[in-house]
């Protein structure tokens, strides 16, 4: 069945689907002749990104259960004979301009600095570069989420190793990369993000072990059930900083709380460990904690689900981390919960022990983004609870039906 690249519903939320690469490929080269007088010498793609657990998990070496989607990100690359470097995002009708002997981070480039990141890394390494002409091509804007900017990174670094030092080693490319968030962007560096878009496999999960600093592929053959990724359109109000978690001394706490089982870690369940443990923090900071722990088991019960084929598994998992991140981590809104609790409505013979479908919050909190992952045939009942939502809250929706896809890669090559 073949998808119009984009449809409006009858609530005016618009869903897009992906398909179209030939097409979108024809526009690019397009509008990077018209942008440069010059046809691409590549052209890249990397997808786009949601965690489905543990994604605020990773400051603690746990783990995260992540899924690239095909919501890519395309950029195409014409080698200039100077320094300069010219940045055009077709979408946004924006252009930047830079220069690779002298790379600043200027607040008004706004997603211009994540590519001058890489390719200041880049020189840092010493692999020195020429100057670009790139063109941006997203449909999905860096504002919604969905890890746009991480693949903004990752298909900068592969253009740039394409064209200039095909020998870097992927382990190089990671290492790059973090020079760039750290050293010129002034960010962390997270790495099941980096992972999920640089590695991924069509139709496979992504599950980064924090601890080990590595990944592991997980099948998703759930086919009977449809993906989708809702932008809700809340603006984020931050209500704690998640820096009071984050701390070198909950650090250790948890270290202490943690044991091996055969052959891998969890969380002690034993209250009088755990009250021992706990019993010089707040109570805002301890509940928190507690979080944490729930998420780790909440990520092994993902995955198992995923491994079994088993889905009541899989989305009681996720359930259960949603009910977390609203009532222990505090980072979920009305909004969201509203939107999970009508997925969940969906069937009425489900319960939680055995849901027919599952919800949660996903990325940094505070409002933005969920995902739902539901039958087929609740897919339409799912558009109309988006025309309620948008006649309730009064924000604009967009939502996007997605499947499992592969990490970033050269979609073609014109150099000689």
């Amino acid at each position: 069945m073949k998808h119009p690249d984009v449809l409006q519903s009858s609530s005016q939320s618009q869903i897009f689907y992906p398909g179209g690469e030939y097409k979108k490929m024809e526009q690019l080269i397009e509008a990077h002749l018209a942008e440069y007088e010059a046809r691409p010498d590549i052209i890249l793609e990397a997808p786009g990104r949601f965690h489905l657990i543990g994604d605020h998990s990773w400051y603690f070496k746990d783990k995260t259960l992540s899924m690239a989607v095909d919501l890519p990100v395309y950029m195409s690359v014409s080698v200039r004979n100077d320094t300069a470097v010219r940045f055009y995002f077709h979408q946004l009708k924006e252009r930047k301009r830079a220069n690779v002997t002298s790379l600043k981070f200027r607040k008004e480039d706004r997603w211009a600095n994540v590519i001058k990141a890489v390719i200041y890394a880049f020189e840092e390494f010493g692999l020195h570069c020429k100057g670009m002409n790139i063109t941006v091509w997203s449909e999905i804007l860096p504002s919604a989420g969905f890890g746009i900017t991480t693949a903004l990174k990752v298909v900068s670094a592969l253009a740039l190793k394409a064209l200039f030092h095909p020998e870097c080693s992927d382990e190089k490319i990671l290492k790059i990369i973090e020079i760039g968030n750290r050293q010129f962007l002034g960010t962390g560096n997270y790495i099941a993000d980096v992972f999920t878009a640089m590695f991924s496999k069509e139709g496979n999960c992504l599950l980064t072990d924090h601890s080990k600093n590595n990944y592991s592929f997980i099948p998703f053959s759930f086919d009977d059930y449809s993906i989708i990724l809702t932008d809700a359109r809340v603006p984020r109000i931050i209500v704690w900083n998640e820096d009071l978690v984050r701390t070198p001394e909950n650090f250790l706490l948890l270290a202490e709380l943690k044991v091996r089982k055969n052959g891998f870690w969890i969380y002690e369940d034993s209250e009088i460990e755990i009250n021992d443990i706990l019993s010089g923090v707040n109570e805002d900071t301890r509940r928190r904690l507690l979080c944490i722990m729930k998420e780790h088991k909440n990520v092994l019960d993902a995955a198992e689900g995923l491994r079994l084929g088993n889905f009541q598994l899989f989305a009681r998992a996720v359930n259960k981390s949603h009910e977390a991140m609203r009532d222990m981590f505090n980072i979920s809104c009305p909004e969201i919960d509203w939107l999970v609790k009508r997925v969940l409505e969906f069937d009425p013979a489900s319960s939680a022990r055995n849901p027919s479908s599952c919800s949660r919050i996903t990325g940094k909190g505070f409002g933005r983004c969920s995902y739902s992952i539901m039958k087929k045939t609740d897919v339409g009942n799912y558009v109309q609870k988006l025309a309620e939502y948008e006649r309730i809250f009064g924000f604009h929706p967009s939502y996007y039906e997605v499947r499992p896809s592969a990490g970033a890669h050269v979609v073609e090559s014109f150099v000689k």
